[in-house]
Protein backbone atom coordinates (compact mmCIF):
# COMPACT_ATOMS: atom_id res chain seq x y z
CA UNK A 1 0.00 0.00 0.00
CA UNK A 2 3.08 2.59 0.89
CA UNK A 3 6.21 2.01 0.01
CA UNK A 4 9.34 4.29 0.83
CA UNK A 5 12.82 4.16 -0.74
CA UNK A 6 15.28 5.67 0.61
CA UNK A 7 13.93 8.94 1.11
CA UNK A 8 15.75 11.56 2.46
CA UNK A 9 15.20 15.45 3.13
CA UNK A 10 16.73 19.10 4.43
CA UNK A 11 16.07 22.00 5.71
CA UNK A 12 18.40 23.94 4.30
CA UNK A 13 21.61 22.69 5.68
CA UNK A 14 20.02 20.53 8.23
CA UNK A 15 19.25 16.91 7.29
CA UNK A 16 15.41 15.70 8.67
CA UNK A 17 15.19 12.63 7.13
CA UNK A 18 18.13 10.39 6.45
CA UNK A 19 17.45 7.31 4.22
CA UNK A 20 14.06 6.15 5.14
CA UNK A 21 12.86 2.92 3.58
CA UNK A 22 9.93 0.83 4.87
CA UNK A 23 6.74 -0.80 3.50
CA UNK A 24 3.51 -0.86 4.56
CA UNK A 25 1.07 -3.79 3.30
CA UNK A 26 -2.69 -3.23 3.20
CA UNK A 27 -4.49 -3.38 6.39
CA UNK A 28 -1.62 -3.02 8.54
CA UNK A 29 -1.19 -0.63 11.32
CA UNK A 30 2.21 0.62 11.60
CA UNK A 31 2.95 3.04 14.64
CA UNK A 32 6.05 5.46 14.56
CA UNK A 33 7.68 6.45 18.05
CA UNK A 34 10.43 8.39 19.12
CA UNK A 35 12.03 11.39 20.70
CA UNK A 36 10.79 14.56 19.67
CA UNK A 37 12.88 16.29 16.59
CA UNK A 38 13.53 12.60 15.62
CA UNK A 39 11.71 13.05 11.87
CA UNK A 40 8.59 11.12 12.51
CA UNK A 41 5.74 13.82 11.42
CA UNK A 42 7.97 14.82 8.96
CA UNK A 43 8.00 11.71 7.35
CA UNK A 44 4.19 10.83 7.43
CA UNK A 45 3.64 14.12 5.76
CA UNK A 46 6.17 13.20 2.86
CA UNK A 47 3.82 10.02 2.00
CA UNK A 48 0.76 12.91 0.59
CA UNK A 49 2.77 15.12 -0.19
CA UNK A 50 2.19 17.95 2.19
CA UNK A 51 5.88 17.91 2.65
CA UNK A 52 8.27 17.96 -0.39
CA UNK A 53 11.64 15.17 0.27
CA UNK A 54 14.58 16.38 -1.99
CA UNK A 55 16.25 12.21 -2.52
CA UNK A 56 14.27 9.18 -2.58
CA UNK A 57 10.80 7.14 -3.84
CA UNK A 58 7.38 7.02 -2.20
CA UNK A 59 4.39 4.80 -3.83
CA UNK A 60 0.64 5.16 -2.50
CA UNK A 61 -0.74 1.97 -4.07
CA UNK A 62 1.78 2.69 -6.93
CA UNK A 63 1.41 6.49 -7.54
CA UNK A 64 4.71 7.67 -7.36
CA UNK A 65 4.46 10.77 -5.02
CA UNK A 66 7.80 11.72 -6.10
CA UNK A 67 6.95 12.26 -10.00
CA UNK A 68 6.18 15.63 -10.70
CA UNK A 69 3.30 14.65 -12.90
CA UNK A 70 1.14 12.65 -9.97
CA UNK A 71 -1.59 14.20 -9.75
CA UNK A 72 -1.50 15.14 -5.94
CA UNK A 73 -4.73 16.57 -5.32
CA UNK A 74 -6.18 13.39 -6.74
CA UNK A 75 -3.97 11.33 -4.71
CA UNK A 76 -4.70 13.32 -1.15
CA UNK A 77 -8.42 12.64 -1.65
CA UNK A 78 -7.30 8.63 -1.30
CA UNK A 79 -5.21 9.50 1.92
CA UNK A 80 -6.79 9.80 5.17
CA UNK A 81 -4.98 12.74 7.32
CA UNK A 82 -5.61 13.47 10.80
CA UNK A 83 -3.25 15.98 12.81
CA UNK A 84 -2.18 16.97 16.41
CA UNK A 85 -4.54 20.55 16.13
CA UNK A 86 -7.95 18.65 14.59
CA UNK A 87 -7.60 21.98 11.49
CA UNK A 88 -11.56 21.91 11.22
CA UNK A 89 -13.22 24.99 9.90
CA UNK A 90 -14.54 26.87 12.98
CA UNK A 91 -16.51 28.94 10.81
CA UNK A 92 -18.43 25.71 9.52
CA UNK A 93 -21.23 23.65 11.31
CA UNK A 94 -20.14 20.05 12.13
CA UNK A 95 -22.16 18.43 8.77
CA UNK A 96 -20.38 21.23 6.60
CA UNK A 97 -16.84 20.26 7.58
CA UNK A 98 -17.78 16.47 6.64
CA UNK A 99 -19.17 17.69 3.45
CA UNK A 100 -17.19 20.32 1.83
CA UNK A 101 -14.38 18.29 0.79
CA UNK A 102 -16.50 15.12 -0.35
CA UNK A 103 -18.36 17.78 -3.07
CA UNK A 104 -15.42 19.98 -3.87
CA UNK A 105 -13.01 17.53 -4.47
CA UNK A 106 -14.83 13.96 -5.62
CA UNK A 107 -17.58 15.66 -6.71
CA UNK A 108 -20.26 14.07 -4.12
CA UNK A 109 -23.90 15.49 -4.59
CA UNK A 110 -24.65 17.41 -1.44
CA UNK A 111 -27.45 14.89 -0.67
CA UNK A 112 -24.33 11.71 -0.73
CA UNK A 113 -21.76 13.58 1.19
CA UNK A 114 -23.88 14.36 3.83
CA UNK A 115 -25.20 10.74 3.88
CA UNK A 116 -21.64 9.68 3.80
CA UNK A 117 -20.85 12.25 6.25
CA UNK A 118 -23.14 11.51 8.89
CA UNK A 119 -22.54 7.89 8.65
CA UNK A 120 -18.99 8.42 9.63
CA UNK A 121 -20.15 10.76 12.22
CA UNK A 122 -22.17 8.42 13.94
CA UNK A 123 -19.38 5.71 13.54
CA UNK A 124 -17.45 8.05 16.16
CA UNK A 125 -20.19 8.45 18.34
CA UNK A 126 -21.06 12.22 17.30
CA UNK A 127 -24.31 11.82 15.54
CA UNK A 128 -26.55 13.90 18.18
CA UNK A 129 -23.27 17.23 17.68
CA UNK A 130 -23.67 17.31 13.77
CA UNK A 131 -25.28 20.58 13.93
CA UNK A 132 -22.73 22.49 16.21
CA UNK A 133 -19.82 24.02 15.14
CA UNK A 134 -15.87 23.15 16.11
CA UNK A 135 -15.97 25.43 19.02
CA UNK A 136 -19.05 24.01 20.72
CA UNK A 137 -16.86 20.55 21.49
CA UNK A 138 -14.64 19.26 23.68
CA UNK A 139 -10.85 18.97 22.20
CA UNK A 140 -11.50 14.75 21.97
CA UNK A 141 -14.89 15.52 20.38
CA UNK A 142 -13.03 17.99 17.69
CA UNK A 143 -10.59 15.30 16.80
CA UNK A 144 -12.57 12.08 16.60
CA UNK A 145 -14.83 14.92 14.04
CA UNK A 146 -11.77 14.90 12.23
CA UNK A 147 -11.44 11.27 11.83
CA UNK A 148 -15.04 10.96 10.91
CA UNK A 149 -14.47 13.98 7.89
CA UNK A 150 -10.97 11.82 6.47
CA UNK A 151 -13.24 8.63 6.40
CA UNK A 152 -16.10 10.62 4.37
CA UNK A 153 -13.34 10.65 1.61
CA UNK A 154 -13.13 6.86 1.43
CA UNK A 155 -9.46 6.69 1.84
CA UNK A 156 -7.32 4.00 0.96
CA UNK A 157 -5.10 4.23 3.91
CA UNK A 158 -5.28 6.39 7.14
CA UNK A 159 -1.81 8.67 8.66
CA UNK A 160 -2.06 10.29 11.68
CA UNK A 161 -0.05 12.50 13.52
CA UNK A 162 0.14 12.63 17.04
CA UNK A 163 -3.81 12.68 17.10
CA UNK A 164 -3.82 12.92 20.81
CA UNK A 165 -1.10 14.81 21.66
CA UNK A 166 -2.90 18.30 22.17
CA UNK A 167 -5.73 17.27 24.13
CA UNK A 168 -6.24 16.73 27.53
CA UNK A 169 -5.34 13.60 29.12
CA UNK A 170 -9.65 12.52 29.87
CA UNK A 171 -10.20 12.78 26.46
CA UNK A 172 -7.20 10.75 25.07
CA UNK A 173 -9.14 7.24 25.42
CA UNK A 174 -12.11 8.24 23.34
CA UNK A 175 -9.62 9.16 20.42
CA UNK A 176 -7.90 5.62 20.64
CA UNK A 177 -11.20 3.96 21.05
CA UNK A 178 -12.32 5.13 17.33
CA UNK A 179 -8.71 4.03 16.12
CA UNK A 180 -8.47 1.02 17.64
CA UNK A 181 -11.68 -0.31 15.75
CA UNK A 182 -10.51 1.71 12.55
CA UNK A 183 -7.81 -0.86 13.07
CA UNK A 184 -10.09 -3.75 13.82
CA UNK A 185 -11.79 -3.30 10.69
CA UNK A 186 -8.52 -3.48 8.54
CA UNK A 187 -7.98 0.08 7.47
CA UNK A 188 -4.51 0.50 6.72
CA UNK A 189 -2.62 3.00 8.77
CA UNK A 190 0.34 4.65 9.94
CA UNK A 191 0.50 6.42 13.25
CA UNK A 192 2.55 8.68 14.95
CA UNK A 193 2.04 8.59 18.27
CA UNK A 194 3.82 8.40 22.24
CA UNK A 195 0.76 6.16 23.68
CA UNK A 196 2.85 2.97 23.78
CA UNK A 197 -0.37 1.29 25.37
CA UNK A 198 -1.74 1.56 21.72
CA UNK A 199 1.26 0.30 20.37
CA UNK A 200 0.97 -2.27 22.00
CA UNK A 201 -2.47 -2.85 21.97
CA UNK A 202 -3.01 -2.16 18.05
CA UNK A 203 0.42 -2.20 16.03
CA UNK A 204 1.35 -5.15 13.97
CA UNK A 205 4.40 -3.18 13.34
CA UNK A 206 6.37 -0.53 14.80
CA UNK A 207 9.16 2.25 13.48
CA UNK A 208 11.26 4.11 16.17
CA UNK A 209 13.55 7.03 14.44
CA UNK A 210 16.19 8.68 16.22
CA UNK A 211 17.40 12.32 15.94
CA UNK A 212 18.58 12.82 11.80
CA UNK A 213 15.47 11.12 10.61
CA UNK A 214 17.47 7.83 10.86
CA UNK A 215 14.88 4.77 10.87
CA UNK A 216 16.85 2.52 13.30
CA UNK A 217 14.14 -0.11 13.86
CA UNK A 218 11.14 -1.40 12.11
CA UNK A 219 9.72 -4.67 13.68
CA UNK A 220 7.10 -6.78 14.67
CA UNK A 221 5.27 -5.26 18.10
CA UNK A 222 6.51 -8.23 19.40
CA UNK A 223 9.82 -8.21 18.99
CA UNK A 224 9.81 -4.26 19.86
CA UNK A 225 8.36 -4.89 23.07
CA UNK A 226 9.13 -8.39 23.86
CA UNK A 227 13.27 -8.87 22.51
CA UNK A 228 14.64 -5.72 23.81
CA UNK A 229 18.11 -7.12 23.86
CA UNK A 230 17.79 -7.17 20.25
CA UNK A 231 17.15 -3.57 19.95
CA UNK A 232 19.30 -0.94 19.65
CA UNK A 233 20.72 0.42 22.40
CA UNK A 234 19.16 4.16 21.83
CA UNK A 235 16.15 2.20 21.16
CA UNK A 236 15.90 0.38 24.62
CA UNK A 237 17.14 3.88 26.44
CA UNK A 238 13.49 5.30 24.92
CA UNK A 239 11.45 2.40 26.14
CA UNK A 240 12.75 2.42 29.29
CA UNK A 241 11.93 5.98 30.11
CA UNK A 242 8.57 5.49 28.09
CA UNK A 243 7.50 2.52 30.35
CA UNK A 244 8.77 2.35 33.45
CA UNK A 245 5.82 4.92 34.70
Amino acid sequence: MIELKNVSKWYGDFQVLTNCSTKIEKGEVVVICGPSGSGKSTLIKTINALEPFQEGQIYVDGTPVHDPSTNLPKLRSRVGMVFQHFELFPHLSVTQNLTIAQVKVLGRSMEEAKKRGLAMLDRVGLLAHKDKFPGQLSGGQQQRVAIARALSMDPIVMLFDEPTSALDPEMVGEVLDVMVNLAKEGMTMMVVTHEMGFAKKVSDRVIFMDVGGKILEDCSREEFFGNSEARQPRTKDFLQKILQH
